[in-house]
Order: structure tokens, then C-alpha cells, then sequence
């Protein structure tokens, strides 16, 4: 027998012992990739800043120090700026999710005569758009909305785009599902909240946190709408204001050797570093809960045939 000769089986279990490994390599090296700037950007903010200036802080910092962040949320605006971004992120994302899923279920229907026509009106949106100053006097000038917590609301109560991804998972779903509900006696209101809405949890929690985080992050609509109310400042364009006075703090004080070696002072770099773990932090803790619901194929079953 030639010992040389390796059968399809042993090249199979081969194989089959060799991938795993492989790919526990690979996906090991790229989670070090994906979270060394996380990691490096939490080291930066707890790091004194004096020390941080000079460079190549890896994954621990090496003078701990909390006046970063000490420095930021000493400021109670930042707890009012908290609360304005977090409300407006709910209410936002609930009915984003409520006008844009319904508009979506009324477009999937094939009896609704207009759906066409609303498509392309709808779509046409995306394509065609005014721009930055009409946007501005539209809702400012004529709807008056500027100097208003309805500014962050009113402008974000329904996505094209998400209506579209929402209408093609609908689509995909069995006709039969509507067919029998109408069968019993059940209307389009009726069929969508009790069949539809719950089959749809998968794309309505991946558009909630689309809608979710672009919402959170926001802060060029209080830069344009609500500059000159502080007390509905969004906690981005706040933090966004703290960044610029310490830059503007830091150039001034950059000739003066006293204060480069004060110990415990903040920097741009480690103001920075903390603002975007306070920015982060509300969004990582809601992403687990919405997480097991990004999968695919919930309707797999619902109709027995």
C-alpha cells in the first residue's frame, strides 16, 4: 500500500481540523484590529493630559487621571444637553419606526391603486434635493420651528430610505398571512399591528438603530435652529462647544512653560478622547438589546402549507 497517497477522507478531516484554527486566528487578529482604537481612545481620556501630549499611550493610561472627565461633566449643562439629546432620540426613533413602517405596509400592498405614484414621489426625494439654505427657510421662516424642541422632531418623523428597506421586507412576506386575516374578518389596521409589526422586528430594530444613533449624534441642527437657547442644547453640540474652548484655552496657554508642566492639566487630546467615551457609552448600552434581533427568516413557518 503507498503510505504517499492521501484519500479524500483524510484530506476532509485535515481540513476540517486545520479551518477552525485558521479562522479563530484570523477572527482573533481582527477583533485586536477593530478594538485597539476603542481601547486607545479610553486610555487617552482617563490619561493626565499634560502626559498625554507626549504620545504613545497603548491600551492602559499611564498617568491615571479623571480631569478630563471631570472637567466636562462638572458643567450642569451637560446634564440638561443629556436629557434634550437622549428625549429627542426616543421620541425620534418611535415615530420614525410608527409613520415610516405604516407608509412602508400601505406601498407593499398590490390592490393600493396609488402605490406607484406615491413610490415615485416618495423616491424622488432622494434624488432631488433643495439644499441647505430652503431647507433652512422652510423651517425656520415658514414653519417656525427655529427656537423650538419640535425642530429636532417635526424634520425627522420619516425616512425615504428606511421606508424602502421596511416596504422590501414586507414584500417578502407570505401574501397568505394578510389573505387569511382578511378571511377572518381582520382589517389593514388589524393585519399590520397583529401580523405584520411583529414579523417585521428584525428590520425594525435595525432601523431604530440606524435612527437611533444618527439622532444621538446630531448637532448641526442646534448649530443651525437652536444656537442661541442653551436649554435645548443636544449634548453633541455641547460637547462640541467644550472641545473648541479647550483648543482655544490650550493655543493660548501653549508659550507659557508654567502651564505646559502644570500636573492634572486637560488637553484637547484627552478632552477629545472623553467626549467621544461619554458620546459612545449610551449607544453601546442599548445596541445588546436590539442586537438578537438582527437576524432574517422570523416568518419561516408562519404559514403551514
Amino acid at each position: 500500500m503507498n503510505r504517499g497517497f492521501v484519500t479524500p477522507k483524510e484530506n476532509r478531516i485535515h481540513h476540517d481540523r486545520v479551518f477552525p484554527v485558521v479562522n479563530a486566528i484570523f477572527l482573533i487578529l481582527l477583533m485586536f484590529i477593530t478594538l485597539y482604537p476603542v481601547l486607545n481612545t479610553v486610555a487617552y481620556s482617563f490619561n493626565d493630559g499634560t502626559d498625554a501630549l507626549r504620545g504613545n499611550i497603548g491600551l492602559w493610561p499611564r498617568v491615571f487621571s479623571l480631569e478630563s472627565y471631570k472637567s466636562i461633566l462638572s458643567d450642569k449643562a451637560v446634564y440638561t444637553a443629556a436629557w434634550i439629546s437622549a428625549s429627542k432620540t426616543v421620541l425620534i426613533t418611535l415615530l420614525n419606526l410608527f409613520w415610516t413602517s405604516m407608509l412602508a405596509y400601505a406601498l407593499s400592498r398590490k390592490e393600493f391603486v396609488l402605490r406607484k405614484f406615491i413610490t415615485v414621489i416618495v423616491v424622488l426625494t432622494m434624488y432631488i434635493n433643495a439644499g441647505l439654505i430652503p431647507n433652512y427657510l422652510l423651517i425656520s421662516k415658514t414653519l417656525h420651528l427655529s427656537n423650538s424642541y419640535l425642530v429636532y422632531i417635526i424634520p425627522t418623523m420619516f425616512s425615504c430610505f428606511n421606508m424602502i428597506v421596511i416596504r422590501t421586507y414586507i414584500s417578502g412576506l407570505p401574501d397568505a398571512l394578510i389573505e387569511s386575516a382578511k378571511i377572518d374578518g381582520a382589517g389593514d389596521w388589524r393585519a399590520f399591528w397583529q401580523i405584520i409589526f411583529p414579523l417585521c422586528k428584525p428590520v425594525l430594530a435595525t432601523v431604530a438603530l440606524f435612527v437611533a444613533v444618527g439622532s444621538w449624534n446630531s448637532w448641526f441642527d442646534t448649530y443651525l435652529y437652536n444656537g442661541g437657547k442653551k436649554n435645548l442644547y443636544s449634548l453633541q453640540y455641547l460637547l462640541k462647544m467644550k472641545l473648541a474652548t479647550t483648543q482655544a484655552s490650550a493655543n493660548a496657554a501653549k508659550a507659557t512653560a508654567e502651564a505646559l508642566s502644570t500636573s492634572g492639566m486637560t488637553t484637547p487630546i484627552t478632552i477629545r478622547c472623553a467626549i467621544t467615551v461619554i458620546a459612545t457609552v449610551p449607544i453601546l448600552v442599548v445596541y445588546p438589546f436590539l442586537q438578537k434581533y438582527f437576524v432574517t427568516g422570523m416568518a419561516l413557518g408562519s404559514v403551514k402549507g
